[in-house]
């Protein structure tokens, strides 16, 4: 064996070995921790239970997983390296495939075993959170945010600027900068919308909604004919876009103290 082969080798099991130190997955309860480069991501997918995220007190990511309900020890929590941070995602073995990827999300009915995730993420780093079937929580987050759910409420508070989407369910929003390009889409089908913006927000408006009126802080210069229903509107000098929709609900738009 060459002298290259034996250093591979050497650090290949120094990767395991680090990696086994880092996380530990027993039949009800999964925790991993470790450190990322600033701007980083988090991204953490889910079938059935609830996301939640808080902001870290240090420079480390805390991940935990408590699994319960009817065949809990048989989900198991994958994690994978991406190019620029981690995720991780619920594995039934038997249901779906026995990978994670960053491009792999199963919808998936509510009766199977459930994840509760809880989530430390530092202040540097940004955080996704995908569900189906339980709500999407981050809050104090310091970096962007997206976070989405089928079946479950979101909500969200952010030093930065947050995508947020649900099908059913309500979402709230709290952003402290507005400062994303081109267009920023904050969407449910069957819940309402509430967005606390910051007080010098500049945006063009567009809201959307079947059963529901827009409510705001904002001074707003309106385009074409005022609709309850649906309104184009210019807040400050307007520029990026901000699009809210939503079909069976109403939306609020609040000025920020962030």
């Amino acid at each position: 064996m060459s002298i290259r082969n034996i250093r591979y080798g050497l650090l290949a099991v120094l990767a395991l070995t680090i990696a086994a130190a880092a996380q530990t997955d027993d039949s009800r309860e999964y925790h991993w921790k470790g450190t990322l480069a600033a701007e980083n991501i988090v991204f953490v997918k889910n079938v059935n239970g609830n996301i939640e995220a808080d902001v870290a007190t240090g420079n480390e990511v805390e991940v935990t997983a408590e699994k319960s309900g009817e065949h809990a020890d048989e989900a198991k929590i994958g994690m994978v390296q991406l190019k620029d941070g981690v995720m991780f995602c619920v594995i039934y073995p038997g249901w779906f495939d026995d990978h994670c990827e960053e491009s792999h999300f199963h919808h998936q009915s509510g009766n199977g075993p459930k994840v509760h995730f809880t989530i430390r993420v530092p202040e540097n780093l940004r955080f996704t959170g995908e569900n189906v079937n339980g709500n999407v929580t981050a809050e104090n987050m310091g970096r962007f945010v997206k976070a989405t759910s089928v079946n479950g409420k979101v909500r969200v508070s952010t030093k930065s600027w947050a995508e947020l989407s649900s099908v059913n369910g309500s979402l709230e929003g709290k952003m402290g900068h507005a400062d994303w390009t081109g267009t920023l889409k904050i969407e449910t089908v069957n819940g309402s919308i509430s967005l606390e913006m910051p007080s010098d927000l500049s945006a063009d408006v567009k809201f959307e909604s079947v059963n529901g009126r827009l409510h705001t802080e904002f001074p707003m210069n309106v385009q074409g004919s005022m609709d309850a229903h649906s309104i184009r509107g210019q807040i400050g000098s307007g520029g990026r876009e901000l699009k809210i929709e939503t079909v069976n609900g109403g939306a609020e738009l609040r000025k920020g103290t962030m």
